[in-house]
């Protein structure tokens, strides 16, 4: 079954909500299984639960389907969602721009300059969909363009 990942802010800013609703659309074209994702930073000291997470989202969208609420600990957000993104072999990923330019700062210090979509193919396999505030979207497809060939 396919796999959509949205990473989220608790709780649930503007954008956050855009990216989680443009994610719920498309678990609910593909009859995707969903996993809703926060990390809490070791840093900032404050625990989001997943029932916190869980009841926020609900709260805005009502009941899901196929949905899995995921809590994750990090130093630094991009790199624990390209873990769990990772470790879950998802199929897409839905992020918000702002997101998307943190990641891009992300891989910069990771790797010298590189090629961001290319990493994404190589690394991820998965299909990255980002959102801005008003619901656009723009793709990039992964190698296998985010088909289930598993």
């Amino acid at each position: 079954m396919t796999l959509v990942v949205v990473p989220v802010r608790y709780p649930l800013s503007k954008h956050s909500k855009a990216t989680l609703g443009e994610a719920i659309r498309i678990a609910e074209e593909r009859d995707a299984e969903l996993t809703v994702l926060h990390v809490n930073l070791y840093q900032d000291g404050k625990e989001v639960t997943r029932t916190d997470l869980k009841r926020a989202v609900e709260r805005e969208f009502g009941r899901l389907p196929n949905v899995r609420y995921v809590v994750r600990r990090g130093f630094l957000v991009e790199e624990t969602i390209l873990d769990e993104v990772a470790a879950e072999e998802a199929d897409v990923v839905v992020i918000g721009a702002k997101q998307a330019s943190r990641w891009r700062r992300t891989l910069r210090k990771l790797f010298s300059d590189p090629d961001i979509e290319s990493f994404l193919k190589g690394k991820l396999d998965a299909t990255v969909i980002t959102v801005d505030v008003n619901g656009g979207t723009a793709e990039y497809a992964s190698a296998n363009g985010g088909r289930e060939d598993r």
